[in-house]
């Protein structure tokens, strides 16, 4: 139920065959990629967050079409309870979550709620802001049946859920908002409605605005993971970004992870979280 508590546990699924002699338009990937340096940057992720302390799982199974599926943020949803199982939106990632469903299961994770039905959604569209707020986003990734599972779920478990409208032509919560401890946060401020910026100003945090738009969607400087509170490793190239958050107590990590960004997402998209605190 947090962005920012110390990380414990992370699921992770290090790209395997399905990244070589793929077709990178139709999995919808900016460019052609190099695969052993897709995995060898994909590898330093991991090792960092072994540094500090974090257990790696790994979804070892995936199916060999699905070069996006390192993407384990999107298949998987924690909450106090356990795991809600998505439903990706993009037809090219479909079935990714059978395996990630199969790695949960065989680590005793709790599977609670598995997205159905004509219901899509995925993990990235959702940002604990406390045990008992979360935001909840819709758009191009996550339809109304998809929010109102998920919704239902949340309201169960005592959390207040704030609606947030992801914008045309972007995908999820984490390229737009992120946090880096229990009261910073890092926004792309065109992009982020005026009610979810009001709310989290009234639960204490100091909004910083992305400096540079070049930053936030080209080099995804918003898209990173808090090791711990004011710990945060994000992609390298983010020089604007990075020392505005250093300014404002946050210390810093970069990893080189521009080979991965072809699949236009990064540490954050890689990283679904198992357990915090």
């Amino acid at each position: 139920c947090s962005e920012v508590d110390d990380l414990k546990a992370v699921l992770m699924r290090r790209p395997g065959k399905e990244i070589e002699n793929f077709d990178w338009q139709a999995a919808r990937f900016k460019a052609p990629i190099d695969p052993e340096r897709f995995r060898a940057q994909h590898d330093a992720l991991a090792q960092i967050y072994r540094d500090h302390g974090v257990t790696v799982h790994y979804i070892e199974e995936q199916r060999e079409d699905r070069p996006n599926a390192l993407f384990c943020r999107d298949l998987v949803l924690m909450t106090p309870e356990g795991a809600i199982v998505t439903r990706p939106a993009m037809e090219a990632r479909r079935g990714e979550e059978r395996y990630a469903a199969k790695k949960l299961a065989d680590l005793g994770v709790p599977i609670i709620r598995t997205i159905c039905g004509d219901a899509t959604f995925e993990g990235a569209m959702v940002m604990w802001v406390d045990r008992h707020t979360a935001i909840l986003a819709c758009g191009v990734r996550t339809n109304r049946s998809g929010y109102e599972m998920v919704e239902s779920e949340l309201k169960r478990m005592g959390v207040e859920v704030h609606m947030m409208q992801v914008p045309y032509g972007h995908a999820h919560i984490d390229g737009n908002l992120n946090l880096a401890s229990h009261d910073v946060a890092l926004i792309h401020a065109p992009q982020v409605p005026y009610d979810i910026c009001d709310m989290l100003k009234k639960k204490g945090y100091k909004l910083l605005e992305c400096p540079s738009r070049n930053e936030a969607k080209e080099s995804f400087a918003i898209n990173f993971v808090a090791i711990k509170p004011g710990l945060i490793v994000m992609p390298a190239g983010n020089p604007r970004s990075q020392e505005l958050l250093e300014k404002n107590g946050i210390e810093v990590i970069p990893v080189e992870f521009d080979e991965i960004m072809k699949g236009f997402g990064a540490i954050h998209c890689c990283t679904a979280f198992l357990k915090r605190g």
